[in-house]
Parts: structure tokens; sequence; C-alpha cells
């Protein structure tokens, strides 16, 4: 009996659909660290070195204070399996960068960049990019200098700021994954 009681409570968290809402606020007497909440999920994360900004600027090191969409999500097919996410999900490649220049068209936008060409590049020797969940932050319209490569990610291993985006452990980014698809929109605020 207890083997059946197992097997449906698996079954039924595999047919829940993902989450409408994840909220992120900022934590109490710390501006560059936060709390991301995702239904009965609770998880520290790590912020822009600016903060929380409403009005975001590129190179602020804020994280911009908004309602957005969760688009896609990239990660290391050479590092990691592919992720249970209802997300549709990209493997990096050595070719795949982000458009920082405010004055490229391409601007906040995946690339295409060989080596030694600049962009903000997704594969890093380091691990903070082996899970990016992209979202449509300054996207439509895309306005130059506004912001860009704001990203959800892994944090660095003393939690330190980031540049704007928001990390997280990478077993809170895996347990994240499991409960949010293309139409959770994101509260940053």
């Amino acid at each position: 009996m207890k083997n059946k009681a197992v097997s449906d409570s698996c079954s039924r968290n595999r047919s829940v659909g993902p989450l409408s809402i994840v909220r992120v606020k900022p934590a109490a007497g710390n501006p560059r660290r936060g709390w991301l909440t995702a239904g009965a999920l609770t998880i520290p994360v790590a912020l822009g070195r600016g903060g929380i900004l409403a009005n975001k600027r590129e190179g602020d090191g804020g994280t911009p204070r908004g309602s957005f969409r969760l688009r896609q999500l990239w990660w290391r097919g050479d590092r990691h399996s592919r992720p249970q996410t209802f997300l549709p999900a990209r493997a990096i490649t050595s070719t795949d960068a982000w458009c920082e220049d405010p004055g490229d068209r391409h601007y906040n936008q995946w690339i295409r960049r060989e080596e030694g060409e600049g962009g903000d590049r997704l594969k890093r020797a380091d691990h903070l990019y082996d899970f990016i969940i992209e979202i449509d932050h300054n996207t439509r319209p895309r306005i130059a200098g506004r912001g860009s490569a704001v990203f959800l990610h892994l944090a660095r291993d003393n939690f330190g700021p980031t540049a704007g985006c928001v990390s997280m452990t990478k077993a809170a980014m895996l347990q994240l994954l499991r409960r949010i698809g293309p139409r959770t929109r994101i509260i940053i605020g």
C-alpha cells in the first residue's frame, strides 16, 4: 500500500502544470539579496549590486523592477542533462552570446559570435551560466540603454551580487525549473 501512495504522489507531481506567478522580493536590510517564492517553494537569491531598480539602465548593476515572462531555458548540455521544465530549452554552444552594446541593432538579443568577437558569452568557464532562464526584460520594445542580458542563473559560491540578474543555487534552480513555463510571470520588486 505504501508503494502505491508513493507512486500516486509522484504521478500527481508530474501532472501539476507550471505556476502562473513567481515573485522576487529584496531581503530586509540587504538590497543585494532577496527571496524568490514559487508556490510553496521559497529560496534565497542574489540580486544585482545596485539592488532592485525601477529605472534600469545598462551597466547600473540593478535588477529591474517589474513583471516579466519567462522565455526559455539555456543550459550547458556538455555539463548537465536536460533538466525537467515546461520551458522551451536550448543547449548552449561555444558561439552563443548576448548583445550588450546599446548601439548595435541586435541589442539585448541572442547572437552568434566566433572566438575573439564581443558579446556576453553564454558558454563560460565558471558555472554561473550552466542554467540560464531568459526573461523578456526590455524586449518589446527594445530600448537602447535600458538593460540587457537580465537572466535567472546560478549564484557565485559566496552568493555575491550579480550585474543585474537573479541568481540561486543549482539545487534551487532545478526545483524552480520543474514548476515554471512560458506563461509563468516573474514579478520582481
